[in-house]
């Protein structure tokens, strides 16, 4: 049996297989088609498998997202398709493949990893916690949409230099190219919503649906509040079931109009995250702390733990998990002096063409 490794070019075929096998035997298309940014030959050296005498039985794949943040970019490793043989699971191989995506995350100098699971014991052992914030506002019941000055399309021909536009809009997100977007535009049993105006100028866009998940959830959208409004409320007509539309909390706006529907209101976590390069990370924050004007603020890692705050007035975090909730949230109200609510948590955001 081998130490976790990247596979060469001539397994390709055997890891698509042994992923397809376990992930998608229901599906109608590869996991391939599903993640274009993940499983190719340029991402070759991120993937991680375990074999043995030429059977996988352990796999990981790394993704490498620029996040452009109000701290700056953050260089993040998103880590997904985490898959043992079922015949050799609780042997320690998922968690042996883990800590090598970490390790190489740590000499690509990425700040920190992001995953999207329901196994939250297992990872919190590997130094994740559920961190971040997200929005998801359940659409329960078709809302009036009386005539619209927007013509509402349902197709992946839509222009990605179009997309790129209005996605890049966003004050958070990951750092894209119109090739990223077109590729995405092409994942399966995905369904792109657009509106456009009387000009066919793109005004809004949203997106269904992506492979085998995200069935029923608005992952991705841009555009302008009075022509996204518009063009949810089709969605949720040409559906005909609820729809839940997750996003980030800076979408102040849309959430105001949203209320004045009839919806289900949830705040959950953007995912799993652990730091990998705390050095890296901290620098960033005291960079943001000095452009703010605070000039004492120290945040770095000690011998018994972490410390937080001005060389007069220093917090103590005994964990990373704790540093983690810091760093990204969320954060009970008022657990932070006013002076650090600037800093703290991190404004950041991961769309879903973005998960792996």
């Amino acid at each position: 049996m081998t130490r976790p490794r990247a596979p060469i070019e001539s397994e390709v075929g055997d890891v698509l297989g042994f992923l397809n096998k376990h992930l998608r035997s229901d599906s109608g298309w590869s996991i391939e088609a599903e993640y274009p940014q993940v499983f190719t030959k340029n991402n070759l050296e991120n993937l991680r498998i375990i074999e043995d005498q030429g059977h996988v039985l352990a796999h990981a794949a790394t993704k490498y997202i620029i996040l452009k943040t109000h701290i700056g970019l953050l260089k993040v490793a998103a880590i997904g398709s985490v898959l043992t043989e079922p015949s050799h699971r609780n042997k320690g191989l998922s968690n042996e493949i883990m800590e090598s995506c970490l390790a190489s995350a740590n000499e690509a100098g990425a700040d920190f990893a992001i995953l999207w699971t329901d196994l939250y014991d297992f990872y919190r052992k590997i130094g994740f916690e559920l961190a971040g914030r997200e929005i998801s506002i359940v659409i329960e019941e078709a809302p009036p949409v009386g005539p619209s000055a927007v013509r509402i399309l349902k197709s992946n021909m839509v222009s990605p230099e179009a997309i790129l536009r209005l996605y890049q809009q966003h004050p958070c997100g990951s750092i894209r190219t119109i090739e990223d977007i077109r590729k995405n535009l092409q994942i399966p049993n995905s369904r792109v919503y657009s509106a456009w105006g009387a000009d066919n100028q793109l005004l809004a866009y949203a997106i269904e649906g992506k492979g085998a998940d995200l069935k029923g959830y608005i992952h991705e959208w841009g555009g302008g509040v009075s022509s996204l409004m518009p063009l949810l409320g089709h969605i949720r007509n040409d559906i005909g079931h609820p729809i839940t539309v997750i996003m980030p909390p800076y979408a102040k706006n849309l959430i105001q109009h949203l209320r004045e529907w009839k919806i289900t209101y949830n705040e959950g976590y953007l995912g799993m995250i652990r730091p990998v390069n705390y050095q890296n990370l901290f620098n960033k924050v005291m960079r943001r702390a000095r452009q703010l004007g605070l000039a004492d603020f120290v945040i770095e890692r000690t011998e018994n733990g972490f410390q937080v705050g001005s060389r007069a007035d220093l917090i103590q975090l005994a964990s990373p998990n704790e540093v983690t909730r810091l760093l990204f949230g969320p954060l009970p109200e008022g657990a932070l002096k006013p002076e650090y609510q600037k800093l703290f948590p991190i404004d950041l955001w991961v769309w879903g063409w973005d998960s792996v």
